[in-house]
């Protein structure tokens, strides 16, 4: 995936579990982030759908990485970390915030300017 020299975006969806949004937004903004830029997990954006409904999810990101390869090490890095592993058990003491999420990798088209 990819053309050599060109960066990958992840686009990332979550569904969060009934009731569960605030607590999924204070994970991102007080554990998640910084776990991220630790691992070298540029963020382009977070946005939410207005209106969230069940297709479109809660909250939608993108990530950005220079390759296939620099994905796979950072997200193995991230899920390996001990105060992710904290924040997530923390977090989810009184039940799961994301009851489905996806991801899909992106290719800028031709025409597309740079992000």
């Amino acid at each position: 995936m990819g053309k050599r020299g060109e960066m990958i975006y992840e686009l990332r969806t979550y569904w969060a579990a009934p009731g569960k949004i605030e607590a999924l937004h204070k994970r991102f903004r007080e554990v998640t982030l910084r776990v991220f830029e630790r691992h070298g997990m540029a963020v382009v954006g977070f946005w939410t759908p207005e209106p969230a409904t069940a297709e479109s999810g809660d909250l939608i990101y993108i990530l950005r990485f220079a390759d296939e390869e620099a994905k796979k090490a950072a997200w193995e890095a991230f899920r390996a970390d001990p105060d992710w592993i904290q924040g997530r058990t923390e977090s989810e003491k009184d039940g799961v915030l994301v009851v489905k999420l996806t991801s899909i990798l992106l290719q800028a088209t031709d025409y597309s300017p740079s992000v």
